[in-house]
């Protein structure tokens, strides 16, 4: 029963994580318009599948803010 608990928080913390770092880098990320940029954060909120296919699809679009 603990092993299984554990396993279960490992399987949450790595899909928020992953979650997460979709979220963070579809924010600094500027798409174009703001539809797209949208639809991909609808994406990403999706747990686990969702921010994969981000990752692999949606990670190379866009373009980097600059910071001043």
């Amino acid at each position: 029963m603990d092993q299984t608990l554990l396993y279960l928080l490992i399987a949450v913390a790595v899909s928020f994580g992953l979650t997460m770092l979709a979220l963070i880098d579809i924010i600094l990320k500027d798409f174009g318009s703001i539809k797209i940029k949208i639809i991909w954060h609808l994406v990403a909120i999706v747990p686990i599948l969702g921010s994969l296919v981000y990752l692999i699809f949606g990670y190379r679009k866009g373009t980097r803010k600059k910071r001043s």
